[in-house]
């Protein structure tokens, strides 16, 4: 079913975004043609690591009317998630003893939220304006995500390639609603991150290498949540106490001086993973981390995956030979796979003695 609606009616639609707690509303079409060749280029050159996924339905990613029949429009949403610390984030990583989660992973499950939401949102409009064919997404199946948004002027790709909107910073989510109603589409915004290289000199292993390009085999944010296998010892000191994702490029970002703070309550910090010692998460039993984890987007990751992330910051810690006796009183009741990165870790804390 295909329709085409009013200007006023696509007014009337993002309004009704808005009174669901979006913070914007963009809407565009579906071509992405401008992205074909940038994104192949990634795929061949390796740079989405073990994420395999993103090698896949490279098609249906980079046209959604391959990805869903008869879509005529991408409705997209920001939603902001930034909560208020009082101290600035970054200063976390300067007190080693504590673990750093990615702001965005501190509260309940975005993917839970929004897909309710989105869902809520697209019942909304079918009672608008009738029967109509649509989908929902937030970060998942094969969509461009910030391509579309994008293209939908909810902000300017950075060359961190996240997307940045000049009055909200970058710490937001984003969801799309895949239609076949026949809507105005918006006007994509200016670049505005000039000369600016804050993003791709702050990164702690380089990961941003070229302007707009990443190399996910070397974000943080990959190593300790994508990536499955050993940790490459070439990147373990530059970890420090990232447990959980990496912010950095983030925090760094001048755009972020007027990143608004979220409303939404589920965003706020659950089991004080805000400010948590290492030595705390890495006692948690896994009957407790299944618990902690549970309806929070940490969970996306294995317990094995969590304790090697925590016992890499802990060789990053400052010396501390209770982190030297509880590593190695410990040590025989894990597999190889995570002694080897204890042994690494003592080996961090007694150089340092």
């Amino acid at each position: 079913m295909q329709k085409r609606l009013e200007q006023s009616l696509t007014q009337e639609i993002k309004a009704i975004g808005l009174n669901l707690g979006f913070q914007q509303i963009g809407i565009t079409d579906t071509a992405l043609d401008q992205h074909h060749d940038n994104y192949t280029r990634w795929i061949a050159q390796n740079y989405h690591g073990e994420m395999a996924y993103m090698a896949r339905n490279v098609d249906k990613r980079l046209n959604p009317q391959q990805m869903i029949p008869n879509t005529l429009s991408v409705i997209c949403v920001r939603l902001d998630y930034l909560i208020d610390e009082g101290d600035w984030p970054h200063d976390l990583l300067d007190h080693h003893h504590l673990a750093y989660v990615s702001r965005y992973a501190l509260g309940r499950d975005y993917h839970k939220l929004m897909r309710k939401r989105l869902q809520q949102y697209a019942t909304k409009i079918s009672e608008r304006v009738g029967e109509m064919g649509y989908r929902v997404f937030t970060d998942s199946a094969p969509v461009l995500e910030k391509a579309l948004a994008a293209k939908a002027g909810i902000g300017w790709q950075g060359k961190h390639s996240n997307l940045l909107h000049r009055d909200h910073g970058s710490w937001f989510f984003l969801g799309e609603i895949y239609t076949d109603l026949d809507l105005d589409t918006d006007q994509p915004v200016e670049n505005h991150c000039g000369r600016c290289t804050a993003c791709i000199d702050i990164c702690p292993t380089q990961a941003i290498v070229a302007p707009y390009v990443v190399d996910a085999r070397r974000c943080i944010s990959y190593l300790t949540i994508e990536h499955h296998s050993a940790i490459p010892i070439e990147f373990r000191a530059a970890i420090g106490n990232r447990i959980y994702g990496c912010d950095d490029c983030q925090l760094v970002c001048p755009w972020n001086r007027f990143a608004k703070l979220s409303q939404e309550a589920d965003f706020q910090p659950r089991h004080g993973l805000d400010k948590i010692s290492l030595l705390e998460c890495f006692g948690w039993s896994k009957v407790d981390v299944d618990l902690k984890r549970e309806g929070a987007a940490i969970r996306r990751i294995g317990h094995q995956s969590w304790l090697r992330n925590i016992v890499i910051a802990l060789g990053n810690a400052d010396y501390d030979p209770h982190i030297i006796d509880t590593l190695q009183s410990s040590y025989a009741q894990h597999n190889p796979f995570i002694r080897e990165h204890i042994d690494w870790a003592i080996q961090q804390q007694q150089g340092r003695a």
